[in-house]
């Protein structure tokens, strides 16, 4: 069974700080939460040698209300928003698809973990996100220009949109940190203490708190 979702993830995402005051202005706008706040686990997968990270593509196993498989194409940038292919399915038995997935050549590369909530405004999809290393929102659609017109009317600084995927801050965080661990879980930034400059962006809501 396939989620209810394109083919093609079409986003833009925010670092923030000041989550509960974005999630004020959300509301105020009249967002709809599809999800309550959910602790979510998931699964990177890959070849030994990274081929598909190197060719920009992505195999996940993620863990919340449901269990899902997701694979994404490489990326492209359109209007300031970042667009992939993406196809998920909804899996009944996650430790098959595992076995299932290992027994093709992959290998579980990085775990990671976060709280997400999910809104519905203006037919976008707004995800607020909590990681072991700081917030964010995503703003996701099929119309860029709606999502560029939904980022200004949450006080949002177009200019600071981020690029990257939530991995790739991670690499950057590593280095700039001289980290080692391998996840990105909230057990293993028990302590550690960063800024959004160690991840190489800057909070978007920031111009606009009083």
């Amino acid at each position: 069974m396939t989620l209810e979702k394109p083919g093609v993830e079409m986003e833009v995402k925010f670092f923030l700080s000041d989550l509960p005051a974005l999630r004020d202005r959300l509301l105020s706008l009249g967002a709809e939460q599809k999800q309550a706040r959910t602790f979510e686990k998931n699964e990177r997968f890959d070849t030994p040698d990274g081929a598909l990270a190197l060719s920009g593509r992505a195999l996940r196993l993620r863990h919340d209300l449901r269990d899902i498989l997701t694979f994404k194409g490489p990326s492209s940038i359109i209007d300031g928003v970042r667009v992939r292919p993406e196809h998920e399915v909804f899996i009944d038995n996650p430790d098959t698809a595992r076995l299932i997935l290992e027994g093709l050549g992959y290998e579980m590369t990085v775990r990671y973990e976060k709280w997400r909530t999910v809104y519905l405004l203006n037919d976008l999809f707004i995800t607020l996100d909590e990681l072991p290393y700081g917030h964010f929102i995503e703003i996701e659609g099929a119309d860029t220009a709606l999502i560029r017109a939904t980022a200004g009317a949450l006080a949002l600084d177009w200019d600071a949109r981020i690029e990257a995927s939530y991995l790739e801050l991670f690499e950057r965080l590593k280095q700039s940190k001289g980290l080692t661990m391998r996840n990105l879980t909230f057990a293993d930034f028990a302590g550690i203490t960063f800024a959004g400059s160690d991840l190489g962006v800057r909070p978007a809501d920031c111009p606009f708190l009083s």
